[in-house]
């Protein structure tokens, strides 16, 4: 064993352990995210049979004009029912949204609550005009008057968008509460609601279907990290293993040092015949 404690072979052990070390604290984030994802996925499948709770008890009330704290990503996917009044002059159209592979439209409705504030209600998704992008859709009014709404709590969409007017109406790439609760005139909850088929005012679009989240990538990532963890110090092992035997087999035929000797630290004329 002295002829590993070397400069070189602790230089190699050190880095390998390193290595390893780093890789277990990736493998164990992967691992954090597959949790995360696994939460997410079974709250989507629980909220399809689940009786949905007053929007009070899972999102903040908006008491100043912008948006409200948003919820944590806890609070995703949970079924909500309140009570409100469509405003239909504030809709807002979220282009570039993809449903059995054609773009359209999703119609995003502010929902005027008993306290003045608003929730936007994700009504369902619409074709474009058939006469092209330069014309609005057509989609069916909201309902008018007090309707009860059920769906289920969506974050806020990462990655800033522009809120701009359009063929008449609000248009946005991507649902950012905050910067689509800057251009209306009342204070807005900081989450958004996908409205389920059957709740008035989603009658006539289509559905938005809520995707899985692929957590079985996350734990591939993980277990992956964790072999490579592994493998870096069974990999150092095995070639100090074999450089040993080397040493050895070179010190029995007298062709190489003695390997209880450091080469490193052996002195000049021991390595060079009389």
């Amino acid at each position: 064993m002295h002829a590993l404690l070397t400069r070189r072979w602790l230089t190699v052990f050190a880095v390998a352990l390193l290595a390893s070390f780093v890789m277990v604290l990736l493998g164990r984030w992967q691992w954090s995210r597959y949790e995360l994802r696994s939460a997410i996925n079974d709250r989507i499948d629980a909220s399809t049979v689940v009786t949905p709770v007053p929007v009070g008890d899972v999102l903040a009330p908006a008491t100043g004009k912008g948006a409200a704290p948003g919820p944590g990503e806890a609070a995703a996917w949970t079924r909500v029912t309140t009570t409100g009044r469509y405003d239909t002059t504030q809709e807002i159209l979220i282009r570039n949204r993809t449903v059995d592979g054609t773009v359209g439209y999703e119609i995003l409705t502010p929902l005027l609550l008993a306290d003045g504030s608003a929730l936007l209600v994700d009504r369902g998704w619409v074709p474009p005009h058939p006469d092209g992008i330069t014309v609005a859709p057509q989609f069916p009014a909201a309902p008018a008057g007090t309707v009860t709404v059920v769906g289920r709590v969506h974050l806020t969409e990462s990655g800033a968008s522009g809120v701009d007017q359009r063929n008449g109406h609000w248009e946005t790439r991507r649902v950012s509460v905050p910067a689509i609760a800057e251009k209306l005139p009342y204070p807005v909850l900081g989450a958004y609601l996908l409205a389920d088929a059957d709740t008035p005012g989603a009658q006539g679009l289509t559905a938005i279907e809520v995707g899985h989240e692929n957590d079985w990538l996350n734990l591939g990532y993980a277990v992956q990290w964790w072999i490579f963890a592994v493998g870096a110090l069974v990999g150092v092992g095995y070639l100090a293993r074999k450089d040993l035997r080397e040493q050895r087999a070179a010190a029995e035929s007298g062709t190489g040092p003695d390997p209880g000797l450091d080469p490193e630290s052996a002195p000049a004329d021991a390595a060079t015949p009389a």
